[in-house]
C-alpha cells in the first residue's frame, strides 16, 4: 500500500497514526516472540515455577519493548528522562496485567495458551498509553 501525497480521503494525521500503530504492532510482535520464547526456556529449561516465568520474561523482554519502541516506532523524538519513568509505569501496569491474567487462564489452559490471552488483553491499553501519554506528541496528538 503506497502512501498518498495529497491525503483526500485519508487525513494525514490518521495516515500518520497508521504507520506508527503498525511498527508498534511489529515491535511489539518481536517483543511477544522474545516473552515466550524466555517464558518456554524458563519453565522447561531452568524448571521455574510458571507464574514467575511468566512474571520474569516480561519484564526481560520490555527492555528490548521500551528500546525498539523509542527509537523505531515513536522515533526518539522524546528524552529517555521523560519517557523512561512513564515507560515503567505502564511496564508495571503491564505486568500486573499480565500476571493476574496469567495466573487465573492457567486454571483453564496450558502455560503458552494462557500467556496468549494475558498479551491480548493488555495489548491495546499499552499502545494507548504509549501513544498518549509516553511518547506524546503535540503536532499530531489531540
Amino acid at each position: 500500500m503506497r502512501r498518498p501525497d495529497s491525503d483526500v480521503t485519508v487525513p494525514r494525521r490518521l495516515w500518520h497514526w497508521l504507520e506508527r500503530a503498525g511498527r508498534f504492532a511489529a515491535v511489539g510482535g518481536v517483543a511477544t516472540g522474545l516473552q515466550y520464547l524466555l517464558l518456554a526456556a524458563l519453565v522447561e529449561l531452568a524448571a521455574l515455577n510458571a507464574v514467575v516465568s511468566s512474571a520474569l520474561a516480561f519484564c526481560l523482554s520490555a527492555i528490548a519493548n521500551y528500546l525498539l519502541n523509542f527509537y523505531f516506532t515513536f522515533g526518539g523524538g522524546a528524552h529517555h528522562g521523560q519517557a523512561l519513568p512513564k515507560f515503567a509505569v505502564v511496564a508495571s501496569c503491564g505486568l500486573a496485567s499480565n500476571t493476574v491474567c496469567f495466573s487465573v487462564m492457567l486454571y483453564f489452559l496450558p502455560y503458552l495458551l494462557a500467556q496468549v490471552v494475558a498479551t491480548l488483553i493488555t495489548l491495546v491499553g499499552n499502545f494507548l498509553l504509549h501513544q498518549f501519554w509516553i511518547y506524546r506528541e503535540p503536532q499530531w496528538n489531540p
